[in-house]
């Protein structure tokens, strides 16, 4: 039973710190090369369904960890777990708060709305993005440091 939940936690958040990098390395490099008119066709569509997913995609990798945490005390890495928790709320704060608001406007934003504005929004976007995807590594690297030893 623990070696399924520890399966299932590691690939819930594995699963999405890669997706999550992807958008930072992949997508997000290769909408920038596209014309203007067609980033502003293509952002709104990754919002909206990236903005779909994450949240409860999240809350579940939350939730899992927690689980694991409350499994695991009095294990020599309850710590870590604990660190590994409290990094992804600390995440979905940020991303609360600051992230979700700027991906809900380039999500409505139309191939005409497209202005500097909204570009240098979506920069900025990408930039705090990789702050998260930082963030998100070092709590799986202390996820599967604490479930290893």
């Amino acid at each position: 039973m623990i070696l399924a939940l520890t399966i299932i936690t590691t690939l819930c958040i594995g699963l999405l710190i890669g997706t999550e990098f992807s958008v930072s390395v992949f997508i997000n490099p290769i909408l920038r090369r596209l014309d203007i008119p067609g980033q502003a066709r293509a952002i709104p569509l990754f919002a909206r369904r990236l903005g779909a997913a994450m949240p409860f995609w999240y809350a579940a990798g939350l939730l899992l960890l927690v689980s694991e945490a409350i499994i695991y005390r009095h294990e020599s890495g309850d710590a870590l777990l604990i660190i590994a928790g409290t990094i992804w709320v600390a995440v979905i704060i940020q991303s609360i708060v600051v992230l979700v608001p700027i991906a809900n406007r380039m999500a409505q934003l139309d191939s005409d709305a497209f202005t500097q504005d909204a570009q240098r929004e979506h920069n900025k976007w990408d930039s705090l993005h990789r702050f998260r995807v930082a963030a998100l590594v070092a709590a799986m690297v202390c996820h599967l440091v604490a479930v290893s030893i």
